[in-house]
């Protein structure tokens, strides 16, 4: 889409701190971060939320969800534990309209989220 800011990161079009790539997924530094570690993951397919994401096929949600993994491996929060969070539509705070998933961790995280 071509007035979609994570379409436009993808494509280059917008800088990001990409700190994860691979041929159907991109990860990169989220602009305000909630914990010491917070990275978004997306498709690199356009897709506006969870239930499109999961309804794409082929894979797709598999390797977004692969792709949040490895972020947590690399960032060296996967084994003291890490929360991977979709907003999905504006109620639950959705404010970029493609989806992607919240890498969160480095810290305590507390339940519920608020």
């Amino acid at each position: 889409m071509s007035d979609c800011l994570f379409c436009k990161i993808v494509a280059k079009e917008i800088p990001a701190t990409v700190v994860y790539e691979s041929d159907r997924a991109l990860a990169f530094r989220d602009i305000n971060p909630q914990a010491p570690t917070h990275v978004l993951v997306i498709p690199k397919l356009h897709v506006a939320n969870a239930v499109e994401l999961a309804d794409a096929g082929d894979g797709l949600a598999d390797d977004v969800l692969r792709a949040a993994h490895a972020v947590a491996e690399q960032e060296g929060v996967s084994e003291g534990g890490y929360r991977i969070v979709f907003n999905t539509g504006a109620d639950a705070g959705q404010t970029v309209f493609h989806v992607h998933a919240h890498v969160l961790g480095g810290r305590s995280l507390t339940w519920p989220p608020g």
